[in-house]
Formats: C-alpha cells, sequence, structure tokens
C-alpha cells in the first residue's frame, strides 16, 4: 500500500473526499498539496486532460475526477466496503453522486455567489436542487440507509462547505423551514465522528471565503 500518492489542496471538497475514501480503506497515502496557480508538471502529466485536482497516484498511475477515484480506491484495496455490493444498489448511488455534482454543487455555489439581477432567479434555481436532495432524504439517515457511504462521501460539499460559504457571503440557502429533511440528514452528518475526524479547519475555510467576499466587494465599488 505504499507507493500511493494525492495530488490536491487543502480544503478542497474534492480533495477531501478522496482522503476519506482512502482512510476508510486504512490506505497510507502521501498528501502533495498543489498551487493551482502555478501546477506542478507532475499534476498537468499526470492529468493532461483537465489539469485539474484531485489526482492518485497509485504506483506511478494516474487517476483523475474525485467520483472515478473513490470508485478505484474502494475495487483496489481491502477493507470496508464504499458502495454498496448489490449491483442495483450502486447504479442508484452512482446516479445521486452525478446528480450532487452535475446539478447541485453549481446551482448552489452559483446562488451563494450571486449579484444583481440574476439572484433570485440563481437562488430558485438552488431551491429546487435542494428540494430534490431532501425529498430523496425522507426516512433516511443517510443517503444510503443507516451507515454513512459514496454518496454521503460525494456530498461533503452540501454537508459542511455550504453552511461556511453561506456565514461568509451572509446569503442563507439552507433552513430547516425549506429542508427538514436536508437538514436532519446535515445534522447526523456533522455530528458522526467519522465525518468530524476528515473535515479540514472550519476557521480556515471561513477566513478564506470571507476574503474572497472582501475581493468580490472590492470589485463592485
Amino acid at each position: 500500500m505504499s507507493g500511493v500518492k494525492l495530488l490536491g489542496v487543502n480544503g478542497s471538497p474534492a480533495s477531501q473526499r478522496v482522503e476519506w475514501a482512502l482512510k476508510i480503506k486504512g490506505v497510507k497515502y502521501e498528501f502533495i498539496t498543489e498551487d493551482l496557480q502555478n501546477k506542478s508538471p507532475l499534476l498537468l502529466k499526470s492529468n493532461p486532460v483537465y489539469k485539474k485536482i484531485p489526482v492518485l497516484l497509485h504506483n506511478d498511475k494516474p487517476i483523475a475526477e474525485s467520483l472515478v477515484i473513490i470508485e478505484y480506491i474502494d475495487e483496489a484495496f481491502e477493507g470496508p466496503s464504499i458502495l454498496p455490493k448489490d449491483p442495483y444498489d450502486r447504479a442508484i448511488a452512482r446516479f445521486w453522486a452525478k446528480f450532487l455534482d452535475d446539478k447541485c454543487l453549481p446551482a448552489v455555489w452559483k446562488a451563494l455567489w450571486s449579484q444583481g439581477e440574476e439572484q433570485e432567479k440563481d437562488r430558485e434555481e438552488a431551491y429546487e436542487v435542494l428540494k430534490v436532495l431532501d425529498n430523496e432524504l425522507k426516512d433516511k439517515k443517510f443517503f444510503g440507509g443507516d451507515n454513512i457511504g459514496f454518496v454521503d462521501i460525494v456530498a461533503n460539499f452540501v454537508g459542511f462547505w455550504i453552511g461556511i460559504v453561506e456565514e461568509a457571503t451572509g446569503v442563507v440557502l439552507v433552513t430547516s423551514e425549506k429542508f427538514p429533511n436536508f437538514c436532519a440528514w446535515r445534522d447526523e452528518y456533522l455530528n458522526c465522528d467519522k465525518v468530524k475526524e476528515n473535515l479540514p479547519s472550519r476557521e480556515m475555510l471561513l477566513g478564506y471565503f470571507k476574503s474572497r467576499v472582501q475581493a468580490v466587494a472590492a470589485t463592485l465599488k
């Protein structure tokens, strides 16, 4: 299990997903911090198509894109299963993971930073996707049932980061009145020891996003 390296950024939800999967499997790894303003030759060589983090190097073979990496880790290493064993349940987990990345994250992120005339429209679009998640979580502790699994790992942005960005921007999208099932899931998620052990510093992230808010405000003056 030596020979495992992860190219990533501290505080990145995508990097953190992969780190969590590696820890679930008990895989020892080297974390190599990337500077996204000055990408390393190793990153550009390892992910020439997207040129993005995270990238997993296993015996010098690169695997890119966090969802692909998590599935690879689940298949390549011994340890607790991350995806369900049943083929149908695995397909459903992949569906919701893709929904989170393709629909939910972009809509929520846009709504949190939207300005001017587009703000109300962007918030309504975010509410729509969050309502879909809220409906999916009805009568569920976690996305896969009673235990944290693949979709919960992928949902780390909406579980943890969204609250920090809300505090930094002053834009509140998620309330228990609007999304009671989602908020119940988030409470379970953030109070889970396995989750708390694998989250970056809230203070560090809040400081980062507040600085972004100040930078955006400066451009509008």
